[in-house]
């Protein structure tokens, strides 16, 4: 498998970002679609809005939010496969909005996607 990367859905595109996948529930404030240069905006991957209301970017909860999100990729499968399958061809870029750069769903679900890809060799 290729490369997944996480990246603010505010930085610029590069194209080293190869295939562009916005993982945010709502789209991000102040960004065009234009702007933004998605390949893919996968909604139904992002953490529930229960999850992301508890967790609220406070890193204190860190270690508990990826253990709860992790529980609800498993009903998740068809979706994580879209990001496996184009990674095997090409980089992935995971988009996100949050301003915590360490602590947000895109680096929870690279964690997930890398892990699994790790187990799966």
């Amino acid at each position: 498998m290729g490369k997944i990367l996480v990246k603010r859905v505010y930085e610029s595109a590069a194209e080293s970002d190869g295939f562009r996948v916005l993982v945010d529930r709502v789209w991000p404030r102040g960004v065009s679609k234009a702007e933004a240069k998605l390949d893919l905006w996968l909604r139904e991957i992002s953490p529930s809005t229960a999850l992301r209301t508890w967790f609220n970017h406070e890193p204190a909860r860190w270690e508990e939010f990826q253990r709860r999100y992790r529980a609800e990729l498993k009903a998740k499968e068809a979706l994580l496969s879209v990001i496996t399958e184009q990674a095997k061809a090409s980089p992935v870029t995971l988009l996100y909005s949050a301003k915590d750069e360490q602590h947000n769903q895109a680096v929870a679900l690279q964690n997930v996607l890398l892990r699994e890809n790790c187990a799966a060799d």
